[in-house]
């Protein structure tokens, strides 16, 4: 008798993959909606969102497309551009229209939080490293530009779709959704997701747009710590 192959199993996934997609950017929102109803709590919720938006990115891991890292390069120049398109277009609308300035100065600001210079830097770190220039640009790019953008060229099975492929709507469709979830950041918010979507229809590279969210985000961070402007974080 010959033998048989053994074939080996393909672990069983614990959601579809929408839902692996779809949870990350779910929990991280809704720590933000419990930061803003309760802004004392605003540093807790931040690490919170930033654990479980990082441990379910690992935990769906193996559902995500294969990230691939050409044109990185391209990415970083496009993060260079953003981070200057999102400073300078934030403060001239903020300076010459009321309607886009922050409620609030210090919202987001350490030194209203911690006392201690230790606490307020580690969380600065936190913030600025790992939240902002490494979860956030994974989670978002998945999302927003590999699940959404996807879903819009093929809604019955978005893997159908491939990363990048061009759609006007989706580049459209994207650029606006993701603008609305940065409230009255919406504006500076659309022309920095058309670039990036600009970006991912050139190369069809996700690893590139990630580069380049990092890239914007990590210099934001640079650039609000240097001038105080915490309403920009």
């Amino acid at each position: 008798m010959t033998a048989q192959p053994i074939i080996p199993r393909t672990p069983r996934a614990f959601v579809s993959d929408e839902l692996a997609y779809i949870l990350p950017m779910t929990a991280f929102l809704l720590m933000v909606w419990v930061g803003g109803h309760w802004p004392a709590y605003y540093p807790h919720t931040y690490i919170a969102r930033t654990i479980l938006a990082g441990v379910l990115l690992l935990v769906f891991r193996r559902q995500y497309t294969q990230i691939r890292w050409n044109h990185w390069w391209l990415g970083l120049f496009v993060g260079i551009l953003g981070a200057g398109q999102w400073i300078g277009m934030q403060l001239f609308l903020q300076h010459h229209f009321a309607f886009f300035r922050p409620n609030d100065d210090t919202a987001f600001n350490p030194f209203f939080y911690f006392q201690s210079g230790t606490t307020r830097n580690l969380f600065i770190v936190w913030r600025w490293i790992l939240g902002a220039s490494v979860i956030v640009p994974v989670m978002e790019e998945l999302f927003w530009r590999d699940f959404v953008w996807r879903s819009i060229l093929a809604p019955n099975d978005f893997k159908l779709a491939r990363v990048g492929e061009w759609d006007v709507r989706a580049f459209l469709v994207v650029s606006l959704v993701f603008a609305v979830v940065h409230g009255n950041w919406w504006l500076t918010a659309i022309i920095w997701a058309l670039l990036v979507g600009s970006l991912l229809a050139y190369t069809r590279s996700l690893g590139a747009c990630i580069v380049a969210h990092a890239t914007t985000n990590f210099l934001l961070g640079a650039w609000v710590l240097w001038q105080g402007q915490w309403s920009f974080w």
